[in-house]
């Protein structure tokens, strides 16, 4: 009857504390507990809809907890996963606390781009991956930190890029645009002077982007309204090793003779468009896919000039399939000019 009479008193005192402390003084109190089951001051600083586990002393989760703002952020924090939340807003000074944060990973929100403040990113000076995808957002972010080497801006609302939206990015190696509705980039990108790879599938693109950086390496146009590749685009980027430009619109009309043909390509998707012939490729291609265009003939010299045991062709990978030809169609020569072919689809 002791321990009952107890436990009601201890509830009362609870009680009582709670009506006495305003919202923000008890939920101090809450965390006062903490102190009880062997936290570390560090974890006295996480907000109480997040995590901050003492194993990752520098990362604070808050994913999938149903938030509508982005909570306060401690100083320590350089790693902040926001993702799956229901998040519409960021106002400016909401990470001016943790100025050293490293990743801030925000997607899949609902994040609205007049709702962003025009500083909420700029104090971050080691900003190095900022994850901004699967949102409601029609333009990038301004005033967006030099530091940052990825940016993701995929599956969002954005029509069109101001000619600013990059300046002085020269860090940026990674940049995701994919899924958007962009017609035209103009020259944003030329500024990006450690760019690898860019990828900006399913929009709405004419024309392949101009002035792209030289670092640049896996280039992603897939899902497009492009009809035609400049002639002697690929000479003007020596490290580019990936091109990817499956359902656009390309026709024989629109690829001059010798486009593809460069050393250092590696990969070539051209499938799901409208050419009739097999273009000229180099010798070092590894991997090209062409299924699902076309294509009449197999020729043979879009491979190797000649037939001879040193004129040879190093692709490994060929898709053919979903065109106007058939096994029947493929010279006997190919045994000799496709000799490192490890796999043939008709």
């Amino acid at each position: 009857m002791r321990s009952v009479v107890l436990l009601v008193m201890i509830g009362l005192v609870e009680l009582g504390v709670s009506q006495h402390y305003s919202q923000l003084q008890w939920l101090s109190q809450l965390r006062g507990r903490r102190r009880h089951v062997g936290w570390q001051a560090e974890d006295m600083d996480c907000p109480l809809e997040c995590d901050c586990p003492s194993a990752y002393p520098t990362a604070m989760y808050c994913h999938g907890r149903n938030l509508q703002h982005v909570p306060y952020v401690p100083s320590h924090i350089k790693y902040a996963y926001l993702q799956r939340n229901q998040i519409t807003s960021i106002q400016d000074g909401v990470f001016d606390n943790a100025t050293n944060l490293l990743w801030v990973v925000l997607f899949h929100n609902q994040l609205n781009s007049d709702k962003i403040g025009k500083n909420v990113f700029s104090k971050l000076k080691n900003l190095d991956q900022l994850y901004l995808d699967h949102n409601e957002l029609t333009r990038v972010p301004p005033n967006l930190p030099n530091s940052i080497t990825t940016l993701r801006l995929g599956h969002n609302k954005i029509s069109k890029i101001n000619s600013n939206s990059f300046e002085g990015m020269a860090n940026i190696t990674t940049l995701q645009l994919q899924a958007n509705a962009i017609e035209d980039v103009g020259g944003v990108f030329k500024g990006l002077k450690s760019l690898t790879l860019l990828d900006i599938r399913k929009n709405k693109l004419r024309k392949i982007p101009e002035n792209l950086p030289e670092t640049l390496q896996q280039l992603y146009l897939e899902f497009n309204n492009i009809d035609s590749v400049p002639a002697g685009f690929l000479s003007m980027y020596p490290k580019l090793h990936f091109v990817r430009l499956a359902h656009n619109r390309l026709t024989d009309k629109g690829l001059p003779y010798n486009v593809f043909n460069i050393s250092t390509l590696v990969e070539l998707d051209l499938s799901f468009n409208k050419l009739e012939k097999i273009p000229l490729v180099s010798r070092n291609l590894e991997n090209l896919y062409l299924h699902a265009n076309k294509i009449k003939e197999f020729s043979l010299s879009s491979f190797c000039s000649t037939i001879d045991m040193r004129n040879f062709s190093r692709l490994r990978v060929l898709r053919l399939d979903a065109n106007k030809i058939g096994a029947k169609d493929i010279p006997a020569e190919a045994a000799y000019c496709l000799r490192r072919v490890a796999f043939i689809d008709v």
